[in-house]
């Protein structure tokens, strides 16, 4: 089987990581992130209709008539719906919903206002706080878990991967100016553990490697790693993939923030794990004296 050169491609690799990263960061900066009702607040109503309705009608219905970052899933059953929107709440906001819904309907079909509530941002900014701290917080134990683990190289190449990786989704979403709510925060907890887990694999690998073969410098080595670990990295991409696409195409509005944040955490994991982590082990002059253990010294028993 032909061995592929992985390694050949570094530096465009690292020049395409590096404006990547540096254009996310300047995205969140300029244009922020479209944070959804569980960080902003809102107004959120449940109505119930006689005859199931589609929901991309509902969501036009209230657009058109001028409220703003509205929301719609079906609660329960086709025929209860909930409806979330950033409209600042008041006591005769679900009358005028329901009687502009009212108007596009036909006359076999009644909808009627179940209940209508204020949806309150304190906990999700509490949740964001916490949420971000998490996020930090797992990079630190990942770097000391790998330096305990493999080596400090190794954990400067995994923590660069996975910051690296968190910083194009959050990039991505404030670019396209996606909602970014609570599903896409925990999707970012989730791309950690993925990422770092191809990360620790291709890192054992190289490790191994290092050990193992005689011949070959720093780079031969890691392509005979990457090479090795090739099969199942695109394996595990592949059918992660698969389930997160379905989750986008059927899972419903709810769910579809977590699974594009997911899906594009998969995707760019899989470039990190092979041209980010490993690039950082060249940078930093890996080689085979890093990772050979200690000779034990000989005690001299002799009296």
């Amino acid at each position: 089987m032909k061995t592929l050169d992985f390694m050949k491609a570094r530096g465009i690799a690292l020049v395409l990581s590096i404006v990547l990263v540096l254009a996310s960061i300047g995205s969140v900066a300029v244009q922020g992130l479209n944070l959804g009702l569980d960080f902003t607040g809102g107004t959120l109503l449940e109505v119930k209709y006689q005859q199931p309705v589609a929901l991309e009608g509902i969501t036009d219905t209230l657009e058109d008539a001028g409220y703003r970052d509205v929301t719609v899933q079906n609660f329960g059953s086709e025929t209860d719906v909930l409806v979330r929107m950033s409209e600042a709440f008041r006591d005769d906001l679900g009358n005028e919903v329901l009687g502009v819904l009212q108007q596009q309907l036909p006359e076999d079909n009644e909808i009627r206002l179940e209940r209508s509530e204020f949806v309150g941002s304190q906990v999700g900014e509490e949740l964001r706080d916490e949420g971000g701290l998490a996020l930090l917080m797992a990079l630190a134990v990942v770097m000391i878990y790998v330096a305990v683990r493999f080596q400090f190289k190794f954990s400067v190449g995994a923590v660069a991967a996975l910051f690296h990786d968190v910083i194009i989704v959050v990039g991505l979403f404030s670019l396209f100016q996606w909602e970014f709510d609570l599903n896409v925060l925990a999707a970012l907890l989730a791309v950690i553990g993925y990422s770092l887990n191809d990360t620790i694999v291709v890192s054992d690998r190289i490790r191994e490697n290092f050990r193992i073969l005689r011949r070959g410098g720093a780079i031969d080595v890691i392509n005979e790693s990457l090479n090795q670990t090739l099969g199942r990295t695109l394996m595990t991409s592949l059918t992660t993939a698969l389930v997160l696409f379905a989750l986008m195409v059927f899972g419903g509005e709810m769910i579809h923030g977590f699974a594009v944040a997911l899906m594009i955490g998969v995707l760019v994991g899989t470039y990190s794990s092979i041209y980010v982590a490993a690039n950082i082990l060249l940078l930093m002059k890996i080689s085979r004296e890093d990772l050979m253990p200690p000779e034990l010294e000989e005690v001299d028993d002799r009296p």
